[in-house]
């Protein structure tokens, strides 16, 4: 496939795109249901953020290893048996009866998310050719649209059937599965497997780490903002008298249209340049978290629509940037721009969430979606980056 940078392979990134909708459907399950595991195991605010801290630490933390290790030796298991994982384990956390239980469910589902996130993620430019921007935006969008279905999904699910039904649900993930196993390719190498980790950094870093970190600084800074507003979005809507079925809507309006947001950048950064848009949605970003937090009744709806959009539009921006700049070693370039960034943003929930029991959830949110307006320092510091169309 190298032989051909021009060609784009649709067939292969949609492929690719609905191992990550496949896995991140699974992995969507958790969040919106807080409210209903807090209700049935008492859980307090601090446990939910700590399940969510190590949720996010296993699912995302963990990547750039998992990353080096699709590097270092490009399998299909890593896709195949890390997408198989949350399929299995997600949906059993319907049967826990204590924290424990939860717990141990929802860590063997990050797990597995950590292992198949950066070798896929790696492929989709060696099959994008000239339209990097838009199969990257394509692709995170697929993982966004399983973050938007998902909590609709399992919401209308359990208040029909319950939590005890959730296993019921794992067939449709292995049907996928099953069709993957037949059609995912073989990762391709870059010649890694002779280096040892602080090598392959090397190797893959080099001379660029520069304005990869200012890259990953502004990704961790939306993230921390992200990741706290999907913990705990749910339980504050249904404090505020949602039902759990609404309070998972507005969790899916939010995430579909920060779909649609990405699909957008991704496509307009073919054409503008990724810093313009850097500038343009992290600029806007903390009036419309403001707005949304803040609006009453029915205006919550329009406020969630911006709200989501901006703050998940710049996701496939970074990953693109960061893998023009270091093409060596794709996997856990974007395994540090998605899943460390998302991991860090998602390991300070436990904090968030101590917060929120000593003050309100929602005053500690509203202090944190001001954290935007700080990653316009790091954003004025990175250069343009040349984009797929130009020569």
């Amino acid at each position: 496939m190298e032989n051909s940078h021009s060609r784009t392979y649709w067939k292969i990134l949609i492929a690719l795109s609905l191992v990550h909708f496949s896995g991140d459907f699974y992995s969507s399950f958790i969040n919106p249901l807080f409210p209903v595991f807090m209700d049935k195991m008492g859980l307090s605010l601090t446990q939910v953020g700590f399940l969510a801290g190590i949720s996010r630490f296993l699912m995302f933390i963990v990547q750039p290893m998992s990353g080096y290790w699709a590097d270092r030796y490009p399998s299909r298991s890593f896709i195949l048996i890390g997408l198989l994982m949350p399929i299995l384990f997600i949906p059993l956390t319907g049967m826990s009866t204590g924290f424990y239980g939860l717990l141990f469910c929802i860590v063997m589902g990050s797990a597995g998310s950590s292992l198949f996130h950066p070798p896929v993620t790696g492929m989709v430019p060696l099959y994008a050719g000239r339209k990097l921007g838009l199969a990257m935006s394509i692709y995170n969008t697929a993982g966004t649209l399983a973050f938007g279905v998902g909590p609709i999904f399992i919401t209308l699910y359990v208040a029909r059937f319950g939590l005890g039904a959730m296993p019921a649900t794992m067939v449709i993930g292995l049907l996928a599965w099953m069709y993957f196993y037949r059609v995912i390719p073989k990762p391709q190498g870059d010649d890694l497997a002779q280096y040892g980790f602080l090598e392959t950094l090397r190797q893959t870093l080099g001379s660029v780490w520069q304005p990869l970190l200012l890259i990953w600084i502004t990704m961790v800074m939306r993230s921390v903002v992200g990741q706290s507003l999907m913990t705990f979005m749910p339980v504050l809507w249904v404090q505020k008298g949602h039902t759990i079925v609404s309070a998972g809507i507005l969790f899916s309006i939010f995430t579909l249209s920060g779909t649609a947001a990405g699909v957008l950048c991704g496509h307009l950064s073919d054409r503008m340049g990724y810093k313009r848009l850097l500038w343009i949605t992290h600029g806007l970003m903390t009036p419309f978290l403001l707005i949304f937090l803040l609006v009453p009744g029915n205006w919550i709806y329009p406020a969630t629509i911006l709200a989501g959009g901006f703050n998940m539009a710049s996701l496939p921006l970074g990953v693109v940037m960061a893998q023009k700049i270091a093409p060596k070693g794709r996997s856990m370039v974007a395994s540090l721009m998605m899943g460390l960034a998302f991991g860090i943003g998602g390991v300070l929930s436990p904090i968030v969430g101590k917060l929120g029991d000593i003050f309100t959830i929602q005053s500690v949110l509203l202090i944190l979606v001001c954290i935007p307006f700080l990653s316009l320092i790091p954003i004025y510091f990175i250069s343009e980056i040349g984009n797929p169309e130009s020569g």
